[in-house]
């Protein structure tokens, strides 16, 4: 083998292209939220409470975004300025406050998330099959980021008290879902479910291990 692939190795290369995709949609993103006068981090906010509609609390919001509530607070006063997002008091606890977005929030977070398309035509480049071990591989990476805490925590299967990994000896349909009380597939696995459930750590080291282990081909 040549001293110029000796130096360029593949855990590099996978690396370097996943920072080129990150500019990519750092890029497009500014594009389709700049233009109409939000910053980066305010289309952050926006995408990230479009996905939960039941608003979050500023720390956790700070949490998502992997940012100090301070910066946090300060983006979210100038969406509440631009009539973008609302804070709503929680009824169980007085001192609780969810943001929220409003009606026009949440058509500002549809058309913000419209630079997604950009990534679904990149993807779907991609066989049925080589989604399935991409997903798994972003499920991976993801887990090792929550381990390190460089980002916060996901609400992925992987993570969930209510998965069981290849329950069944099925190609298709090997996982079980206790709260659908349902078989489903590596391809169905969530990086996002509301119904998500975090395990303790003995049982969710279980749970990864039986994944990682039989997943590993």
């Amino acid at each position: 083998m040549s001293h110029f692939m000796d130096s360029d190795p593949l855990h590099g290369r996978v690396v370097a292209g996943l920072a080129k995709i990150g500019l990519a949609l750092r890029t497009q993103q500014w594009q389709a939220t700049g233009q109409r006068g939000l910053n980066p981090t305010q289309g952050q906010i926006l995408t990230i409470l479009r996905a939960r509609p039941d608003g979050l609390s500023l720390a956790e919001l700070a949490a998502e975004l992997g940012v100090k509530p301070a910066t946090a607070s300060a983006s979210v006063a100038a969406l509440v300025r631009k009539r973008l997002v609302g804070k709503r008091r929680v009824s169980t606890n007085k001192r609780a406050v969810l943001i929220r977005l409003t009606a026009t929030g949440t058509r500002e977070a549809d058309r913000s998330v419209a630079w997604h398309d950009m990534l679904f035509r990149a993807v779907d480049q991609l066989s049925e099959h080589q989604q399935e071990v991409l997903l798994v591989a972003l499920l991976k990476m993801i887990r090792a980021l929550q381990e390190d805490g460089a980002i916060s925590q996901a609400r992925m299967c992987v993570t969930c008290k209510y998965f069981k990994p290849y329950q069944y000896n099925d190609l298709y349909r090997p996982h079980h879902c206790d709260f659908a009380q349902a078989a489903f597939g590596t391809r169905e696995l969530r990086l996002d479910c509301a119904e998500h459930q975090t395990t303790g750590d003995q049982d969710a080291t279980i749970i990864w291990t039986r994944f990682n282990n039989q997943g590993a081909g």
